[in-house]
């Protein structure tokens, strides 16, 4: 039996259906190795101890599998520990925060070997699990096993964008307009992910609720990921300036957005007795993002100043700052012209940040810092995106750069940077 998943991707809801999708590739396994890795499923979710415990990696032997086990508040205290750098003196030799990262990204198989060194170095328990075939003749294998231990794990992913869409003025509405609105919201999400499915853009998008809005991020793990999100995100905001214009009541919500790219840690939470099928992330840019919505205006779309990963044409890795990123997205967005947005066919999308003419009719790019009730200071951009339709008024998403500068609401300063190209080596 299946599940579809909030982001609209079909999920097993177990072990033994995840097999039974793969049955073009497990006819080749014995009933004895599918009942086994049934019971490999069953074993790692009795040590997960219904989120208690969190499995760090694994390792194929001859009579079975073995993991290493460890309660996720010692990981959690060893990894604070390995941050601060603070050590102990029962314990002078503590995991570097580069250990914890690396352990906790990639592939989490290893060698017989290195799952000794994992134990001894952070003083957890290795648990072994006896099966009565033994696994990893098939490719199918190690593929379904990682997938399984990645369930009751965590995960740190190091680079990841993250868009956050809140809903203005969500608190003071009443219980029935939130949830209208909240379905209005969801429903652009969904329907914005469809479009691009439209044009054959690779999407693997998941989404979790803020209460008055939803982080979305893409699972994709390729370099087009983090410009396919930034693109979704624009969509959704579309959808909705759509909807806004037709309601009657206050059915659709007022937005405003904020993208980011940084870390984060990917986990499942537990739902009964079991983790859920679905990731909950949580890190260094879902509290950036937090900060910035709270200082955004009604309608208003925020960027971060991050660094990104991209591949350059020949194939080697580039690294791109917040401006050359939108430059990249503006230039990859005509992917989208030909798209109907209610009933009429996108001609041309423009997408930037915004900034003062010159007098030489050039456009500087405003970058802003803002301080949060933390007292926090940080760096954003203001950005904006207009979509001209055919036989319709055009769609112009965000606010204007002259708003930013005559309001203080944002509690700003600011200075202009050159508008540029980017480099043809990217």
């Amino acid at each position: 039996m299946g599940i579809a998943d909030d982001s609209g991707i079909f999920r097993l809801a177990s072990v033994g259906s995840y097999l039974d999708a793969l049955s073009s590739i497990t006819a080749a396994m014995s009933l004895k190795e599918r009942s086994d890795l049934i019971y490999l499923d069953k074993s790692l979710r009795r040590l997960w101890g219904l989120g208690q415990n969190v499995i760090l990696c694994w390792s194929l032997e001859e009579s079975g599998v073995s993991v290493v086990v460890m309660p996720h508040y010692s990981v959690a205290s060893l990894a604070a520990a390995a941050t601060t750098g603070a050590s102990g003196p029962d314990d002078p030799v503590r995991p570097s925060e580069d250990f914890f990262k690396a352990l906790l990204s990639g592939k989490r198989q290893v060698s017989p070997r290195r799952l000794d060194h994992v134990a001894r170095l952070l003083g957890a328990e290795k648990a072994h699990v006896p099966l009565r075939a033994p696994l990893g003749n098939h490719p199918a294998h190690e593929q379904i096993i990682e997938t399984m231990v990645k369930r009751y794990s965590i995960t740190y992913v190091p680079s990841r964008a993250v868009a956050l869409f809140d809903i203005v003025g969500f608190g003071l509405l009443h219980p029935f307009e939130q949830m209208a609105q909240l379905n209005s919201l969801s429903y652009s999400l969904n329907s914005a992910q469809s479009k691009l499915l439209e044009k054959e853009i690779g999407v693997d998008f998941a989404r979790t609720t803020t209460g008055d809005g939803f982080y979305v991020w893409n699972r994709a793990p390729d370099a087009d990921a983090n410009v396919n999100l930034y693109h979704l995100m624009y969509l959704v905001l579309a959808d909705n300036a759509i909807a806004r214009r037709k309601a009657q009541g206050n059915t659709v919500p007022k937005l405003r957005a904020c993208f980011h790219i940084g870390s984060c840690y990917e986990f499942h939470q537990a739902e009964g007795l079991n983790p859920t099928l679905y990731h909950y992330i949580v890190g260094d840019v879902t509290i950036e993002l937090a900060r910035m919505i709270d200082r955004a205006l009604p309608h208003q779309i925020l960027l971060g100043d991050f660094r990104s990963e991209h591949r350059r044409p020949d194939g080697e890795p580039a690294q791109l700052d917040a401006m050359d990123f939108v430059v990249l997205a503006s230039q990859s967005v005509r992917r989208l012209e030909g798209l109907e947005l209610s009933g009429e066919r996108i001609e041309t999308i423009k997408t930037y940040l915004t900034g003062t003419r010159q007098a030489d009719g050039a456009f500087t790019v405003r970058r802003i810092t803002i301080n949060d009730k933390h007292g926090l200071s940080r760096q954003v951009f203001n950005a904006k995106a207009n979509i001209y339709r055919r036989n319709a008024e055009p769609i112009l998403l965000g606010i204007e750069d002259r708003l930013i500068a005559s309001l203080e609401v944002l509690n700003n300063r600011s200075e202009h940077l050159a508008a540029r190209r980017l480099p043809e080596t990217v």
